[in-house]
């Protein structure tokens, strides 16, 4: 009986499988989840059909791209792609080597956007690159050819219809002999004997290109006129151009290139332009043509910028007004945003989180918008600070050296202020309440406290955000430019440079032209100069501020 009732009253499901079945049925659902893992897995069949069409997606788009640089010949950029393409292949087809799949696309947009670009930078800073300098001697040459036209005195005329395929303009010439050619701009003229002519017998159509009336001429006539058609690939042969439409004449270069001796020739004066050494042609009388080509001129940019008469001077007060700018709007944010932490901390406030909310309004806003609202509250014409606040008085706040300089700080202030507000919350928060009871209990007043244990605490964890924004404030572009534009100008300079100009903003207007050119081998040099104050700048601050965590350790 009890043996009866033992095998009546077990659970089947608790029984002890029969010899073989638990291993059997151990090594079945092994290989049912090793199967559905090899089919989940980056490494199963599903995974490396998915990453070889991804790969030849990628790898689609990769040949497109190194068929363009081989045909532009550009070499070096060439094989680094090449090498980069089969780098990618390698890494996402081969099994294993998980990290390197997840690491490799930041990797490659990190070397793409960030290392290539301070390294392209830093190259540009040793040549003269900028307007006129942008290219190799060979497309200056071609260049100066293409510009210096003037009409051939006996020129025939053309008879002249214009085409128009998708956003392009075309020009179909008909020569006295009655040849038909078609070309534009950038397509030097090719036979084009498929065109029907009119009665005249002049070629009105093309099959593939639509003809213009008169009204459709007259509404591109810019873009028409600006059409210089190459006779041949060779600039020196000249190049067809129309005034009205319908007929054209052939212009040649005034300027005639030398191969053998490497010189420009003026045809009207006679005036000779060699290599001058410096990335131009020049005449004996120091004349340049216009078009240069890009060289390297080591550390002539950097010399320039504390040598050149037009930035020496202003250079030296922008500099001043940058570090006077960076620090004080560091001081003044941090001091306003640690005095309102202090205040709405305390625990006893009622609707302190309400009074919060508003703290950080300003910092909501994008920092452009609010330098362009700020500007037209500031406008001493018609402002509302003038106008309403002050009953019309005409203070130039944006105009005069000394009030836009405050003017600046004042604004930066509203806009930095919300940051500091948020972080001294945070770290007054994390403080330990026993240190404040402590000292109160031993007699010393709030002020005390404040200065002797609160305000180092505070230091240790602020000290590197501190430094951030110094180095942010340092390259602060979008309050100057939106708010003064850095004016007021200065008065003894050709270049567009005023009295709230910091680094960022002369670096923007020297490579984007502003009074002078552009000038991007000077601003590369700037932006090192930059560089380098910032890094100085920061790392003493680090010392300084691991020298105060001992301390306080």
């Amino acid at each position: 009986m009890p043996d009866t009732e033992l095998r009546e009253g077990t659970d089947p499901a608790a029984a002890p499988p029969t010899p073989g079945a638990g291993s059997r049925t151990g090594k079945r659902t092994g290989r049912q989840a090793g199967s559905a893992r090899r089919r989940t897995s980056p490494d199963g069949t599903k995974g490396i059909i998915a990453k070889i069409v991804l790969l030849g997606l990628v790898d689609a788009l990769a040949v497109f791209v190194l068929t363009m640089l081989f045909l532009s010949h550009s070499w070096t950029v060439l094989v680094v792609s090449a090498v980069v393409v089969l780098a990618i292949n390698w890494i996402y087809l081969r099994k294993g080597g998980l990290p390197a799949k997840y690491l490799a696309p930041g990797v490659l947009f990190l070397l793409i956007f960030q290392v290539f670009v301070v390294v392209f930078s830093g190259y540009i800073a040793f040549t003269n690159y900028g307007d006129g300098h942008n290219s190799t001697k060979d497309d200056a040459i071609s260049a100066i050819q293409l510009t210096a036209q003037k009409r051939v005195p006996d020129s025939p005329a053309y008879k002249t219809s214009v085409l128009a395929k998708g956003d392009s303009f075309y020009l179909l010439f008909t020569d006295p002999a009655g040849k038909v050619s078609l070309g534009s701009t950038d397509k030097p003229l090719e036979d084009a004997a498929g065109a029907v002519k009119d009665s005249t017998g002049k070629a009105k159509s093309l099959d593939g290109y639509q003809t213009l009336n008169f009204q459709e001429i007259v509404a591109n006539q810019q873009k028409i006129l600006a059409l210089t058609v190459p006779v041949s690939a060779d600039p020196a042969d000249g190049t067809l151009r129309t005034a009205d439409g319908s007929n054209a004449y052939q212009f040649k270069p005034s300027l005639k290139y030398d191969a053998g001796a490497d010189t420009f020739t003026d045809t009207d004066s006679g005036a000779v332009y060699r290599d001058n050494g410096k990335g131009a042609f020049a005449a004996a009388d120091g004349q340049t043509l216009s078009t240069g080509w890009k060289i390297d001129v080591g550390f002539e940019n950097f010399s320039r910028a504390f040598t050149d008469p037009s930035l020496r001077g202003p250079l030296v007060g922008v500099i001043l007004w940058t570090f006077t700018f960076a620090i004080a709007s560091v001081a003044l944010t941090f001091a306003l945003g640690l005095f309102l932490a202090i205040a709405f901390n305390r625990e006893d406030l009622k609707g302190k989180r309400v009074y919060r909310i508003l703290m950080i309004l300003p910092y909501a806003f994008p920092a452009f918008l609010t330098g362009l609202v700020w500007s037209g509250i500031l406008n001493p014409e018609f402002g509302w600070l003038n106008q309403t606040l002050l009953g019309g008085a005409h203070i130039g706040w944006l105009t005069d050296p000394v009030l836009a300089k405050i003017s600046v700080l004042v604004v930066n202030l509203w806009l930095g202020y919300p940051y500091m507000f948020l972080v001294c919350t945070g770290a007054l928060q994390s403080l330990p309440t026993e240190l404040d009871e402590a000292a109160r209990m031993d007699g010393a007043s709030a002020w005390r406290v404040f200065r002797s244990i609160k305000l180092p605490l505070l230091l240790v964890s602020i000290a590197p955000l501190l430094i951030s924004s110094f180095a942010f404030n340092f390259n602060n572009f979008n309050v100057i430019f939106m708010l003064t534009g850095g004016g007021p100008r200065f008065a003894d300079t050709t270049r567009d440079i005023g009295a709230t100009d910091i680094l960022i903003t002369l670096v923007y207007k020297v490579a984007f032209g502003q009074g002078t050119g552009r000038d991007y081998g000077l601003a590369s040099a700037l932006a090192i100069i930059i560089f380098i104050i910032v890094a100085t700048v920061s790392a003493i601050s680090f010392k300084q501020t691991k020298a105060l965590e001992d301390v306080n350790s």
